[in-house]
């Protein structure tokens, strides 16, 4: 009997006993035989009356007893109350003092038993077991004598579990207990005297007391926040897992912890009084009928508790006796069938079956209390005798899988051949014991007891799970799922369920993907087998459990564990419990992939949630997704959740009439709130989810379209073409897919176009939705954008680019252009007045040029796409209004090398008009397409254009081509280009018609610094640095007070451009150094301020120039880079920032101080 199984209060009359015993009383396990009686003795002390009677030897996880158990319970009971009346039985006497708590006394009458060779069973048990002292918190009568306080635990250390005097091997799981108990307690006797005469003597400490003290040590620094140091202990024992308590091997409770420990520590030590050793023992007339004469009413009370008890036990015996009879009414019944199917084995003729004797006629004890019995291959319901033979029975299977195994077990008794010899029983089984056979261990207990129907291998399996599972390498762990989950489903006891699964769900420490997927195709199997009633008591509860969990596999398990068992979940928890779990984690779990995992699960939530009020929630979760950091937890916002949410907004009938206009009406408020500076995240955040709903949208509109009654998918549909749809961003988005098959959708596609070209939209209110109220709305909202802002113009252009592509050409140019041109009026009239037409320098020109005119490629399109911009360009140029919209078109179509082309042929239409104002425009496109263009491009069609403007009548449109020429110089490497490029500004410098044209010199000047820094150094080096100096020169003799200055400013910006350039010692005496000196001299009389920042720069170039050698290891001259006035030049420019092109303003910065 193992130790951590035995309760010691078997015969206690005590009404927590007999509550605890009706709890237990459908798990009774059926108790081994005990072998025959012996001879009667009027000594109280003789083995009869030590041994403990039949019934009272049930463990506290018992099962149902066999027929044989009823007889003998019933004997033993009368046996009992017969000797009763001259004697009480030793073991009545050890359950009343273990139940009045006086230990100290057990333990020595448990000494003096021992000493004469008696053992009792009970009190060795009890001894034997840590948890029984672990457990105690009362304050026994003999403590109180002593002189304890209230809880005060006893003084005697022997009887006290504690680590050092604790045999932990006894209840490890390792297996080796093939000792002799008795030596093993001798050696506890022994160890406890030591410990009690010498306290500081200490034997080394055991692997698992190390195990034990390694987990309480980690426990602490883990509760203390000493998180390092845990870390650190925790690499240093790699063979320990210290999340269960189980790894460490013990079969006893968690123990406090080290805090709990220290603090009741101090209370266990021994008082400061004198003590001396003393000693107890019984007499052998002290037991005799006159003292139980003389304490005649304990003896009855004990009687009335020992008659209880046994009649607790006869009405628990008879109800299993009525069950088991029916049982085995059934089994002979399939006894039957079977006979007539199968003949019966031959039997040997010199051996003599004998029936099974443990399931018809008990057979008398054996045991004489002390479990002199070895559990050999038979049952242990029948020992060997002379008479009976060890026999192996087969029990008749209910069900058989396969022919194999029904042959097998349709066998009737194993017979063995019986010796010819005499031998008494009891010498037979002492022979026998010398075989080393461990049945009074766990293990040993499991191993001597084979299952003989499915529910005793589920028992068997749940019994030695718990004992594997730490046994086994991490890495190999997945191969005991399988195990665990067909142990758990099947199991009986709902407390054993929720261990195997808590074990499943702990199995490995941080799983990786395969290992978790392993684990969630069990739970799935699981909830498939078990139902959903089930999958919410016993698998939700382990989910709960680790929901912040320290380690981010574990959570992510529990987040993709949500979402797979959520087909089998009762709809009220699937849309209350696990919503709430999984929103509970996607805001408050800091692991990315964690937060992904919840997106997909609750994705999954959405594609099976009934309740229409869970709606809200549901759009609150999207938002919140999509204001997520992460990338990843985005993409599965889009790739999952929201087309999923729209399946179940559609079938609401919400798309169209809530979930669209909610996230709309965001965009407008979001505008509104964004006059002085919009945020342009949370407009991505609301355009991108629209953009998702495009499938769903489209969907909708053609499944309730009038022709969806006419769809035929007999006969041969032709394929979709591969471009008709833009390419889905997952499965879910994939139209085909939400609407059923790539037949019906192809179906659907025909009559939707003839529809729209031929029968119109009369009736069809989901595509009147579209046209009247969703495209207004979003033209609407784009001439509200801030034209500048790239992203934003990228984002829109994307989304009508979508829009256009999924609902067809038909549509796009029947129900989409027709809408923006009519907002944008492009006409001959709006040519010279852009009164009222303001519109067309909003963003809705980029975004219908680069979103809806861009949709397809063919011929016409390209046309109109060319028309449209060459007219935007007029219009704006002759209105004078500003280019911001035109440029950004440039900018959205430049992008893509597959419309340089159609762009070089707007500008060249603008390089041959005849007004001046368009030849300007087009030649500051050039500025914006050359970045883009391949050298080829630039050299055979944007240079030459460039040149033919830069000979243009009109000087204006020479200017705008210096922007131009100095891209090209700042991006190009070809050598003949960059010579006709630098031909061309030379020739705007040293031609004597250009001496005065103050607009020229500032355009060259500003080109000059913003490409100067990226230009090729020869370039730089041979013409820019040189020409800045004369200009600068020749600033100084500036009559005209406006023109010097702006001159000065466009020069102090270029010089503190060029400045962190590499400038050799030649350019730095000749060029750089003189021009900087010529405009402190301007900066002397309009900004003294600045003048301070020049002298520096001048300093610190001369400095260089004289430590050559300290420039040339340095390989560069930073002049600005470490100036003392580095934050007055920083106030300077900033302030220059703030100016407007007015000369009056520039007077005021640079007047000079009175």
């Amino acid at each position: 009997m193992a130790a951590g199984n035995v309760n010691p209060f078997n015969l206690s009359d005590s009404e927590d006993e007999a509550d605890q015993r009706a709890e237990d009383g459908a798990h009774i396990e059926k108790s081994p035989s005990v072998g025959t009686q012996g001879p009667s003795s009027n000594n109280p002390f003789s083995p009869q009356a030590d041994a403990e009677p039949p019934a009272l030897l049930v463990s506290s996880t018992r099962t149902s007893p066999s027929v044989e158990g009823i007889s003998v319970s019933v004997a033993a009971a009368a046996m009992t109350v017969a000797l009763a009346e001259t004697r009480v039985s030793v073991d009545v006497i050890a359950a009343q003092l273990i139940r009045d708590h006086y230990i100290l006394t057990a333990l020595e009458f448990h000494t003096e038993l021992l000493e004469s060779g008696r053992e009792l069973p009970r009190l060795r048990d009890y001894f034997s077991n840590p948890g029984n002292f672990e457990r105690q918190t009362g304050t026994p009568p003999a403590c109180k004598d002593q002189g304890l306080g209230p809880g005060g635990p006893l003084n005697r250390a022997g009887s006290i579990s504690t680590l050092d005097s604790l045999d932990f091997a006894r209840y490890s799981d390792d297996g080796n207990r093939e000792s002799d108990e008795r030596v093993a307690e001798s050696d506890t006797q022994e160890r406890n005297k030591n410990y009690s005469s010498h306290p500081e003597t200490q034997e080394p400490i055991r692997p698992l007391e190390k195990r034990a003290l390694n987990f309480l040590v980690n426990e602490y620094l883990l509760k203390n926040e000493y998180k390092l140091s845990a870390i650190t202990f925790s690499d240093e024992n790699d063979d320990q897992d210290f999340e269960l308590w189980d790894d460490v091997g013990l079969n006893i409770p968690k123990p406090p912890d080290l805090l709990q420990i220290y603090r009741n520590c101090g209370s266990a030590l021994p008082s400061p009084r004198n003590t001396v050793d003393v000693a107890v023992g019984v007499e052998s007339g002290e037991l005799t009928g006159n003292y139980i004469t003389q304490k005649s009413d304990l003896l009855q009370q004990q009687q009335t508790e020992v008659v209880e008890e046994l009649e607790y036990q006869i009405s628990l015996l008879n109800e299993e006796k009525q069950s088991l009879a029916d049982y085995i009414k059934k089994l002979q019944s399939e006894i039957q069938s079977l006979r007539r199917t199968v003949p019966p084995p031959p039997h040997d003729q010199g051996s003599q079956p004998n029936p099974p004797s443990s399931s018809t006629t008990p057979q008398p004890p054996l045991d004489n209390g002390q479990y002199l019995d070895i559990r050999v291959a038979s049952e242990p319901d029948n020992p060997p005798t002379e008479s009976n033979p060890p026999t192996q029975t087969i029990s008749n299977p209910t069900h058989t899988s396969s022919q194999p195994h029904a042959k097998l077990k349709s066998r009737g008794t194993v017979v063995f051949d019986q010796p010819n010899r005499k031998l008494s029983p009891a010498f037979q089984q002492a022979l026998l014991s010398f075989c080393k056979m461990s049945a009074d261990s766990r293990l040993g207990a499991e191993v001597s007891r084979i299952a003989d129907n499915e529910e005793s291998v589920m028992l068997m399996l749940g019994r030695c799970l718990p004992h594997i599972v730490p046994n086994v390498l991490l890495a190999k762990r997945e191969e005991l799922i399988p195990l665990i989950l067909c142990t758990a489903c099947l199991h009986p006891e709902p407390k054993e369920r929720d261990q195997l699964l808590h074990i499943l769900f702990n199995l490995i420490k941080r799983p990786d993907d395969e290992q978790r997927q392993m684990i969630l195709t069990g739970c799935v199997a699981f909830a498939r087998h078990v139902g959903p009633t089930r999958v919410e008591t016993e698998l939700l509860p382990q989910c709960w459990e680790q929901i912040n969990h320290k380690y981010p596999e574990r959570r992510l398990l529990v987040a993709e564990a949500c979402g797979a068992l959520a087909p089998y979940l009762p709809k009220e928890i699937r849309s209350s419990l696990v919503l709430s779990m999984l929103q509970q984690m996607l805001a408050e779990d800091k692991a990315d992939m964690v937060r992904e995992a919840v997106v997909k699960s609750l994705a999954i939530i959405m594609g099976y949630i009934d309740d229409p009020d869970k709606y809200s929630q549901g759009f609150e979760l999207m938002l919140l997704s999509l204001g997520d950091p992460s990338e990843r937890v985005v993409s599965a916002i889009h790739q999952v959740f929201i087309p999923a949410f729209a399946a179940w907004t559609t079938e609401l009938g919400n798309l169209q009439t809530t979930l669209i206009p909610s996230l709309l009406a965001r965009i407008e408020k979001l505008l509104k709130q964004g006059e002085h500076g919009l945020d342009e995240h949370k407009l991505h955040m609301f355009l991108s989810a629209l953009q998702s709903l495009i499938p769903p949208l489209f969907s909708v509109v053609i499944q309730n379209a009038p022709f969806t009654h006419r769809v035929n998918l007999q006969g041969d549909i032709p394929p979709i073409e591969v471009t008709r749809f833009p390419r889905p961003a997952s499965p879910l988005q994939d139209i085909a897919t939400i609407v059923g098959s790539r037949e019906t959708l192809s179906a659907l596609l025909i009559l939707y176009d003839y529809q729209l070209e031929h029968e119109g939209t009369t009736g069809w209110d989901s595509l009147l939705w579209v046209v009247n109220q969703l495209l207004p709305q979003l033209i609407d909202i784009v001439g509200r954008i801030n034209v500048a802002s790239t992203t934003c113009v990228h984002e829109f252009s994307r989304f009508f680019w979508r829009l256009c592509r999924t609902f067809g050409k038909i549509f796009t140019n029947t129900k989409v252009k027709p809408q923006f041109q009519e907002i944008l009026r492009l006409s001959e009239e709006n040519v010279d007045a852009l009164t009222g037409n303001g519109i067309l320098t909003k963003a809705t020109v980029p975004i219908y040029a680069t979103g809806v005119l861009t949709c397809y490629n063919q011929d016409e399109d390209r046309k109109l796409l060319v028309g449209f911009l060459e007219d935007v360009m007029t219009t704006l140029s002759l209105s004078h209004a500003p280019l911001d919209s035109l440029k950004a078109s440039f900018v959205e179509l430049g992008a893509n090398p597959v419309y340089h082309e159609l762009l070089l042929t707007v500008l060249w239409y603008g390089v041959v008009h005849t007004s001046a104002l368009v030849r300007c425009t087009a030649a500051r496109m050039f500025e914006l397409l050359v970045k883009g263009v391949n050298e080829t491009l630039v050299a055979q069609r944007v240079v030459p254009a460039l040149i033919t403007l830069s000979s243009d009548p009109e000087i204006s449109v020479r200017i705008s081509t210096i922007p131009a020429f100095g891209t090209i110089m700042e991006t190009v490497t070809q050598k003949e280009l960059l010579e006709r490029v630098k031909m061309q500004l030379a020739s705007f410098l040293e031609d004597p018609q250009y001496q005065d044209q103050h607009s020229l010199h500032m355009e060259i000047i500003r080109t000059f610094g913003r490409v100067g820094p990226n230009a090729e150094p020869r370039f730089r080096d041979e013409f820019v640095l040189p020409h800045l100096h004369k200009l600068a020169l020749g600033n100084n003799v500036q009559a005209t007070e406006s023109k010097r200055i702006d001159i000065a400013t466009q020069l102090f910006e270029a010089y503190s451009a060029l400045s962190c350039c590499f400038i050799s010692e030649e350019l730095m005496v000749n060029h750089f150094l003189p021009g900087l000196r010529c405009l402190r001299t301007d900066m002397e009389q309009l900004s003294p301020e600045h003048e301070v920042i020049l002298s520096s720069m001048i300093k610190e170039g001369e400095i260089k120039v004289e430590n050559r050698g300290i420039g040339q290891a340095e390989g560069s001259v930073s002049i600005a880079a470490s100036l003392v006035g580095e934050d007055a030049k920083t106030k300077f420019l900033s302030k220059m920032g703030q100016l407007t092109t007015s000369g009056a303003m520039l007077a005021n910065v640079f007047q000079r101080k009175k």
